[in-house]
């Protein structure tokens, strides 16, 4: 599972220890500019080394994580965990999903009133 010369792709270890779900996901993100080794913006190809600080902002938060272990190929979700430490912040906290409204079976299409109600109660409304 470990590389023999302690190196590999910032893209391929991104993918390999489960930070993002496609391989091409991971390139994207070097691409985009959203990948960052030991503070500086990085292509896919660079190399990471154990003890390298890589910041990936994904899904809407970013995780920074201390390299630990060289992997190439992609691994299992309890060898990836071992792979590097975790210093990210906690995510923020979800948010209450919104009752939805339900409409009697046989109701017929909503008013223009009742749209708005439910607008309203979506937090769409005016």
């Amino acid at each position: 599972m470990a590389s023999d010369e302690g190196t590999t792709r910032v893209d391929s270890w991104i993918w390999s220890v489960r930070l993002t779900k496609t391989r091409s996901l991971a390139t994207a993100a070097c691409r985009a500019g959203h990948v960052r080794v030991n503070g500086e913006r990085v292509k896919a190809a660079h190399a990471v080394r154990n003890g390298d600080e890589v910041r990936l902002r994904h899904a809407g938060r970013e995780r920074i994580v201390v390299v630990s272990r060289i992997v190439s190929k992609r691994v299992g979700a309890s060898v990836a965990a071992e792979c590097f430490i975790d210093n990210s912040p906690p995510p923020p906290p979800r948010e209450e999903i919104p009752v939805v409204a339900v409409r009697d079976r046989g109701a017929g299409r909503p008013t223009k009133r009742d749209r708005r109600e439910l607008e309203q109660l979506r937090g769409r409304g005016l």
